[in-house]
């Protein structure tokens, strides 16, 4: 194809035409000695078919952060390679090659030689971000015409796992230091003697003969009697809601993320404190599971396994959330559900099956809600119309309280909070229960 400076030259020549006699003979030579040069020019342009593309850089990045991807590009023909390569990402990547974003970049690479384009992505979504095309125009040595070919060199594949955020890890030190406390000073209740083994001592008069530790009491010449305290490790099982509620967006991001960022740090710090966490993501089937992890790579494998997850536009299964954690977890564990105070969906599909799970296991129902419904309501409307949106935040939140009223009656703990709260309101739950011995 011809490029600018041959259309240039045309256009130059076609001012001189009146110089020329007859014109339409002049306009043929003009015309044929461009095309003539054009032609001359492609043969000598390098074939995009000789470039061999291949990518290094980040495999994963954390929302707001950057990654770097470089793009190496061999030149295996007998001439020098001159052009334009645009590497195209999926919009949500916020890639940039050069110094405008969407811009192609200029490369040059001699016969047997690599160039290479880096590529930065700043991406403005979670999940995986992949590069979708690779675009290659080789220039002749007069950029009269050039060589383009979408699809040579085969764009190499390569996928940007984007992490979520998890902003609520500031909270992480103070929470931590709270758990410390709790501790050292709280003594978990219990009924009787426990279970878990705590300590051996010296038998006295009224203790029962049935805690003697014989082999202890041999090894040291003493009567030794084992001490029990109830147990305080249990078992936390994050479920999420990925049905539609979880796709209102509340600010700049969906319910979900939010959901996600105050399931990471309650995740975090159950593992600290010595629990076992679980996670569901759950709507018509499950989405993602975490089971089983240790402390060490609990995190890892929940970041990795939250990544990809986005809402889905359908009514969720509270049954099958129900099932599949009374199937999972036998022992009796706190079970924090992250959704939302809906009137529709709470009280159509999880009232009526809530009375299963409650009868086996400690559980809190953890939403996070729009702050402009608080805002309507407490701001004086300024005209006819904000009277109507008025209202409609009271109806809401009239709503909302009779669904958290119910669950109550339940025995369910509910955490109705704005998102910038939402994480750390969560956490202080947690450890409102641990030190109560609730859980």
């Amino acid at each position: 194809m011809l490029t600018w400076r041959a259309a240039a030259l045309l256009g130059l020549g076609a001012l001189t035409l009146p110089l020329w006699s007859p014109a339409w003979l002049g306009l043929a030579v003009l015309t044929g000695a461009v095309l003539l040069l054009a032609l001359l020019d492609l043969a000598l342009a390098a074939s995009p078919r000789h470039l061999t593309a291949a990518r290094a850089g980040d495999r994963t990045v954390r929302l707001g952060g950057t990654a770097t991807v470089t793009l190496s590009l061999h030149n295996g023909s007998p001439r020098r390679f001159v052009g334009d390569v645009r590497d195209s990402w999926v919009p949500s990547a916020g890639a940039r090659s050069g110094p405008v974003a969407g811009r192609a970049c200029r490369v040059a690479a001699d016969p047997g030689a690599t160039a290479t384009v880096v590529t930065t992505l700043t991406p403005t979504r979670r999940g995986d971000r992949a590069a979708v095309r690779l675009g290659v125009r080789s220039y002749g040595p007069m950029r009269l015409a050039f060589r383009q070919r979408a699809e040579r060199p085969t764009t190499p594949q390569w996928t940007l796992r984007v992490l979520p955020r998890f902003e609520s890890r500031r909270f992480l030190p103070e929470k931590t230091a709270r758990l410390r406390v709790l501790d050292g000073a709280t003594t978990t209740r219990g009924r009787g003697q426990g279970t878990e083994f705590d300590t051996l001592r010296e038998y006295v008069t009224g203790d029962d003969v049935r805690s003697i530790d014989w082999r202890a009491s041999a090894r040291r010449r003493d009567v030794l009697v084992r001490t029990w305290r109830p147990e305080r490790d249990r078992r936390v099982v994050c479920v999420l809601d990925s049905g539609r509620t979880s796709a209102v967006r509340l600010g700049a991001e969906p319910r979900l993320d939010a959901s996600i960022d105050a399931a990471l740090l309650l995740a975090a710090l159950a593992s600290r404190a010595g629990d076992r966490v679980d996670l569901l993501a759950v709507d018509t089937a499950v989405r993602a599971v975490v089971s089983g992890a240790g402390r060490q790579v609990l995190l890892t494998r929940l970041v990795d396994a939250l990544a990809p997850l986005q809402p889905t536009l359908v009514e969720t299964d509270f049954e099958l959330i129900v099932g599949e954690v009374l199937r999972r977890e036998r022992k009796r564990s706190l079970v924090v559900l992250f959704t939302a105070l809906e009137p529709g969906a709470l009280g159509e599909g999880l009232l009526p099956v809530l009375p299963r799970l409650v009868a086996r296991h400690r559980v809190v129902v953890a939403a996070t809600h729009d702050p402009v419904l608080s805002d309507l309501t407490s701001t004086p409307p300024a005209r006819a119309a904000d009277v109507y949106s008025a209202a409609a935040a009271w109806r809401a939140l009239g709503e909302r309280d009779r669904v958290r009223a119910a669950l109550a009656r339940q025995g369910v703990r509910v955490v109705d909070s704005p998102p910038h709260l939402f994480a750390s309101q969560v956490a202080d739950t947690y450890l409102a229960l641990k030190a109560q011995g609730r859980l």
